[in-house]
């Protein structure tokens, strides 16, 4: 029986994920657990969070056998990164006054009042239209449903269409610096990164917990991938 991991950093409604994931993976073990020992031996490692990243970041940190876990777990076998736990790869946030991310993704964690450099590639689907943006006064946090870009192949959007419509809270968002990790582009006053991918890493900026269909499809694909693109 595989064994699914949900890591608990306090932050975040991590048995939102739980059920998803069962509904998914009944016959799979799922766990939410901060325990070191059950998270080096995970098959599947899931890295959610909301809120602050300072927090998020703060607590890993606090426990130095989680965050060495963590850490060796984040090299190898599949992982998913959810909303913080996409923000948390990145190399720095801008977020409580600055917060040092695990860097292991390239680029910045910008609030939406922050100016972005444009991904490459979106410019032109900007002109065409094909992304519902938000162009007035932003509302933040952005919450709701959105489209999301595919822009490159991935064994998780299996199954999923492109401009396939997630659900995002998020006041903060990732400006990548490395375009060959971007896997999904979303708009919001700013093209962002609402997917990135690197070997065995998988995070997403929206909730598959939240999305319906197009989500429990994509954790699906998760819990089914061997980490391998």
């Amino acid at each position: 029986m595989s064994s699914i991991v949900i890591v608990d950093l306090g932050t975040g409604n991590l048995r939102s994920v739980s059920k998803a994931v069962q509904h998914v993976a009944a016959k799979s073990q799922v766990s939410i657990s901060s325990d070191p020992v059950a998270i080096a031996g995970a098959g599947h490692l899931i890295l959610p969070g909301q809120g602050a990243i300072g927090t998020w970041i703060n607590q890993l940190n606090a426990n130095p056998g989680l965050h060495s876990a963590v850490l060796s777990r984040l090299q190898q076998g599949p992982v998913l990164g959810i909303c913080l736990g996409l923000q948390a790869l990145y190399t720095r946030s801008e977020e409580n006054g600055g917060t040092p991310g695990l860097n292991l993704l390239s680029g910045t964690v910008r609030h939406f009042t922050s100016g972005c450099q444009q991904p490459l590639g979106s410019r032109q689907l900007l002109k065409h239209g094909q992304l519902n943006g938000y162009h007035g006064n932003l509302k933040i946090p952005h919450m709701g449903w959105n489209q999301v870009r595919q822009t490159r192949t991935h064994p998780l959007w299996h199954g999923i269409e492109d401009l396939q419509r997630f659900y995002f809270v998020h006041s903060y968002f990732v400006d990548s610096e490395d375009n060959a990790q971007v896997v999904g582009e979303c708009e919001y006053g700013n093209i962002f990164t609402a997917a990135a991918a690197r070997d065995n890493l998988f995070a997403t900026q929206f909730h598959p917990e939240k999305s319906q269909q197009a989500g429990l499809q994509l954790l699906k694909n998760f819990v089914n991938w061997n980490g391998v693109q």
